[in-house]
């Protein structure tokens, strides 16, 4: 490994500049993000999907009633001159079966098939200038709100999804819960996953290997990621309709007993620090993670394969 020596610059030369290059460059390319929601059925996958991008993006008022196949939508969205190319997988509600056996290998089929195109695309010989990156980079997988504990089934799911994809367990409808119920509940699921060996995102901090140690720059990082662990699975809420509360539209529910504000109150849920989780803070870090780890594993598990059955084919033609 390369060992590069510090030195002081006696003037300025201006190659601190390339900030600016590379953020204009950015500007007008524009980001990936790829979400996909996983949960039983009747959780509100579909609302919190809209109501984190405050805008109608997935269908959440199906004639049926409920998501049956997995399926992508598409769209094009932007803000403050920053384009974001944002594609929605959405899931059926697993356990809705008699017989729930192997009802988590559609949604890891479809994970690993997008890694599958992206590295076909890759060993193209003529292959694109930028290939489009359909990659899963992060899984909201919804836990039922019932108090008490995580079922074997979700278990064994978020598991499964844990090894392939970057996967954030929040807890649907939370305002069902008393403020002491959702303390006990977060407690009990955070044992859970920790005595499974279920890998939450995130499993560290991102940024640790820019830190100078022992300075107050890796102190505050560290200090951040640990609150960000401790505040997972997220208690959220979510409303597609805007009420008009104190001269502001907020989402809201509307009751016959007044308004339920509950959305974004931190006092209520944990909304507010999910969408900052997931669009202000962390987003780069889910989409880098996913190509340095996920593709990263999966990519090199093929080319071995590869490899491999080519050695035994040449070993047999011998």
């Amino acid at each position: 490994m390369t060992e590069y020596r510090k030195t002081t610059l006696t003037n300025y030369v201006g190659f601190e500049s390339i900030k600016d290059q590379v953020y204009r460059k950015i500007q007008k390319r524009g980001f990936n993000f790829n979400l996909m929601v996983v949960g039983r059925s009747g959780l509100g996958k579909s609302t919190m999907v809209n109501t984190l991008f405050a805008t109608h993006l997935v269908d959440s008022k199906k004639t049926v009633g409920k998501t049956t196949e997995i399926a992508t939508v598409s769209h094009l969205v932007e803000e403050k001159g920053v384009s974001l190319k944002l594609s929605i997988t959405d899931t059926p509600g697993y356990g809705d079966q008699v017989n729930n056996e192997q009802c988590w290998e559609p949604i890891v089929k479809y994970i690993k098939d997008q890694y599958s195109l992206f590295l076909r695309k890759e060993l193209t010989p003529q292959r694109e200038l930028r290939i489009n990156d359909s990659r899963v980079h992060c899984v909201l997988f919804f836990i039922a709100p019932t108090g008490h504990a995580l079922t074997p089934l979700d278990i064994t799911v978020m598991k499964k999804i844990s090894r392939v994809a970057n996967l954030v367990p929040v807890i649907a409808k939370s305002d069902s819960l008393t403020l002491d119920e959702r303390v006990a509940f977060k407690k009990r699921i955070k044992q859970e996953l920790d005595f499974h060996g279920v890998r939450v995102y995130p499993w560290q901090d991102m940024d640790e290997e820019f830190y100078e140690p022992g300075t107050e720059e890796e102190r505050s990082g560290k200090q951040a990621f640990l609150q960000l662990r401790d505040v997972i699975p997220f208690c959220v809420v979510g409303s597609e309709n805007r009420v008009v509360v104190d001269g502001k539209a907020v989402p809201a529910r509307r009751t016959r007993y007044g308004v339920i504000n509950a959305v974004e109150d931190p006092n209520h849920c944990e909304f507010i620090q999910l969408r900052n989780f997931l669009l202000r803070t962390h987003m780069q870090d889910l989409i880098e993670s996913t190509a340095l780890v996920h593709y990263e594993t999966f990519r090199t598990r093929q080319l071995l394969a590869l490899k491999e059955s080519t050695s035994v084919k040449h070993d047999d033609e011998k």
